[in-house]
């Protein structure tokens, strides 16, 4: 077998010891890098021991950097892992430390390492957590158009009473410009309230009442649309046959699961 080959038996395949203790190593290389990260945001911590968490950091994200050309030179189709939710992943989670070359603070930003510790689910083989993985991401691509429209008709909403409670209350209430009330507008229909901008005038006050129901008629809906989207996908896999070994998913008509070659039962 060629150097490559086995190299990508190591880095993508989690079905041998070498492979599954890479990722182990991976793993706990990224959970110490996002631990120093977060303790360095604390003050104290980083004045005294600042060289420490830099050493940290370099070492690991040149470490990083190996393992992401590596992946890029054993793919098949580097292209494909390129742009990749993984690759992309793997590539964000180096450019922060070379980032703060030029720009102070943002190798805060590898915080997205954390995105990696995914592949826990890959490497453990939790199927079961895969396929509710996979529903999710179903229902959510199944909602897309729904929540597109939904989204656009809630920005109307806060725009046009954003718009009225600036002709309404004006400068003198705090509502200077047509976006700062929008802002009012967004802050009220969510039920955050912060309280920074509040209308003076009596219909003033009746258009914050009726923002407030309509952000409580309106919060629900995008649960719902996922929700109804997540039933139909449970009711799609109940048609389905399911391997008994393997616990993957197969067609109604398959008499051998097409993932590790059982007999399906009838």
């Amino acid at each position: 077998m060629k150097l490559k080959e086995r190299l990508y038996h190591v880095v993508f395949g989690t079905d041998t010891p070498a492979g599954r203790s890479f990722d182990v190593v991976l793993l706990w290389m990224i959970v110490i890098s996002v631990l120093a990260v977060m303790l360095e945001s604390v003050s104290h911590l980083r004045e005294e021991y600042q060289f420490t968490f830099f050493v940290v950091e370099w070492v690991l994200t040149v470490l990083f950097t190996i393992e992401f050309f590596l992946r890029i030179w054993i793919s098949p189709r580097p292209l494909k892992y390129l742009f990749s939710f993984w690759g992309v992943i793997d590539l964000l989670s180096i450019l922060p430390t070379y980032m703060s070359l030029f720009f102070m603070g943002y190798h805060y930003l590898l915080i997205v390492r954390i995105f990696r510790l995914l592949r826990i689910f890959r490497i453990l083989k939790l199927v079961r957590f895969n396929h509710e993985a996979q529903m999710l991401l179903t229902a959510l691509r199944s909602s897309t158009y729904k929540i597109t429209i939904f989204f656009f008709s809630v920005m109307a909403i806060v725009t046009f009473l954003g718009t009225i409670m600036y002709v309404v209350e004006g400068d003198e209430a705090g509502f200077t410009s047509i976006p700062r009330s929008i802002y009012w507008a967004i802050v009220t229909v969510t039920t955050v309230g912060y309280g920074d901008l509040v209308p003076a005038t009596v219909i003033g006050k009746m258009i914050s009442s009726l923002a407030m129901i309509i952000g409580y008629a309106i919060i629900a809906v995008p649960t719902g649309i996922v929700t109804v989207e997540m039933n139909r996908s449970v009711r799609g896999k109940k048609k389905q046959k399911q391997c008994t070994t393997c616990e993957q998913p197969c067609e109604p008509s398959a008499f051998y699961c097409s993932n590790c070659g059982t007999k399906l039962d009838a």
